[in-house]
């Protein structure tokens, strides 16, 4: 029979078929596929085709009842091997992710297919790495004093601002402890004027005593 109605009369039959055996597979895996067409006696054939998922349905090739090659697709030595009912991907890829079956001419013009095999294209397993620890060092900086000259520049310095810091406290300490002092001295001052019976009082005093005398 020639390939093109073979594979219309695998066409019409796969589509009567509705579930299958799903297999995970890794990119590089040797894969197995596994195949026995139902009341195959008196086949003068077996037929391999896939549907894959990229690019739909595919011709893989015909064989004969012991295993005999027939009719195959062009690069089929450097993806598959074959032996009786039993068809392996050598180097699996994810381009080949799709169902894979087979089916058996009987008469010449009678199909009888057997198990259906999906084949899904899983992730490459890959070692995390352990997280790398870094410990980061704490740098404590100094900050800088900018400050005013006479002209008006600015400069930095990479002394510490402390003493100066504490020279303007003792500088404002001391102005206020000379403004305290001449508060106190004013206000005995003031004190003094607005009192004058203590003056009189006192001359008094004196002519008494001058008096007596």
């Amino acid at each position: 029979m020639d390939q093109k109605w073979l594979l219309i009369l695998v066409i019409l039959g796969f589509c009567q078929i509705t579930s299958g055996a799903v297999k995970s597979a890794k990119e590089g895996d040797k894969t197995e596929i596994s195949c026995t067409p139902q009341n195959s006696a008196g086949a003068s054939m077996i037929v391999w085709f896939r549907v894959l998922d990229s690019s739909g349905m595919e011709f893989i090739g015909s064989f004969s009842t012991t295993g005999i090659k027939k009719t195959v697709m062009p690069n089929f030595d450097e993806i598959f091997s074959y032996s009786t009912n039993r068809l392996t991907l050598k180097s699996f890829q994810r381009k080949d992710s799709g169902t894979y079956s087979c089916a058996a001419l009987v008469s010449g013009t009678k199909l009888t297919f057997g198990e259906v095999t999906k084949i899904e294209g899983g992730e490459i397993s890959k070692t995390a790495a352990p997280p790398t620890c870094t410990t980061a060092s704490s740098v404590t900086t100094t900050p800088s004093c900018v400050c005013g000259n006479k002209n008006g520049g600015v400069f930095s310095s990479s002394m510490s601002c402390t003493p100066i810091i504490w020279g303007s406290l003792a500088g404002g300490c001391g102005l206020l402890l000379l403004l305290l002092i001449l508060t106190i001295l004013y206000c005995n001052r003031i004190r003094t004027r607005r009192c004058p019976h203590h003056h009189k009082r006192s001359t008094w005093q004196d002519k008494l005593k001058n008096k007596h005398q």
